[in-house]
């Protein structure tokens, strides 16, 4: 079986990918379409000279591997992928070949996660009208998308990752719940600057608090994104 997990950034995308990447019997990988997207757009990203140079940065490439033969011979091959990496000129028709999920998490908490990062982020960076737009079309094509919240994630792990596969018909491994302190070797080349907390952890971090405050020079950001969010998170299960 092949997964494509598909979110914004600073969400719980990367302790998923090691939740996935400590089964046995999957094999996972890290944004492959990272590289495509910085040179197909010019953006300037934090390592972006380390990242075009550790990846394809052909999109049809990138994504023929994707329904090729699973890495290592796996059973199961898990794709960790950025909606905002997803422009005009990356192919999406090998999206039909996969089990498409969506990871969703409140606007605020992605605003002031990212902004602590990366200095005044757009609607376009956190992703949100990608992953709506990206949500439609598999359901448009007759797949029912699956969608899960990480703040039900970290209410209840166990739960919500057992009702996510049961959704796309995969047997949940106990495993998930926990991986080694320290990353993956996976782990994309950008993971130095973007991971540290992650890399500290050796399961999903407990229950969330309030919702952060977001600069006033941000809230047309949350303003636009909250409508996108509450529309997706109907869906989740």
């Amino acid at each position: 079986m092949k997964i494509a997990m598909w979110s914004g950034p600073r969400n719980l995308s990367t302790a998923m990918m090691y939740a996935f990447g400590n089964r046995s019997d999957c094999a996972v990988v890290d944004e492959p379409f990272y590289a495509a997207y910085l040179a197909m757009t010019g953006i300037d990203h934090p390592m972006r000279s380390e990242i075009l140079a550790s990846q394809d940065q052909d999109p049809k490439m990138v994504a023929a591997g994707l329904t090729d033969a699973n890495p290592d011979g796996k059973t199961h091959y898990y794709q960790k992928h950025m909606t905002q990496h997803m422009i005009e000129g990356v192919p999406r028709d090998w999206m039909r070949e996969v089990k498409n999920v969506f990871l969703l998490r409140h606007p605020a908490r992605v605003i002031a996660s990212y902004a602590a990062k990366r200095e005044n982020p757009t609607l376009t960076d956190i992703g949100f009208p990608q992953q709506a737009e990206l949500m439609q079309m598999v359901a448009g094509w007759g797949q029912t998308p699956v969608v899960v919240d990480s703040h039900d994630i970290r209410e209840d792990p166990q739960d919500v990752l057992e009702k996510m596969c049961d959704a796309i018909g995969l047997d949940f491994h106990e495993a998930m719940l926990n991986w080694p302190k320290g990353g993956h070797k996976d782990d994309g080349v950008w993971a130095k600057h973007w991971y540290g907390a992650v890399w500290n952890s050796t399961g999903f971090a407990g229950a969330e608090g309030p919702l952060p405050e977001v600069p006033d020079a941000l809230q047309p950001v949350l303003k636009a994104a909250l409508p996108l969010y509450e529309e997706m998170k109907a869906r989740r299960i």
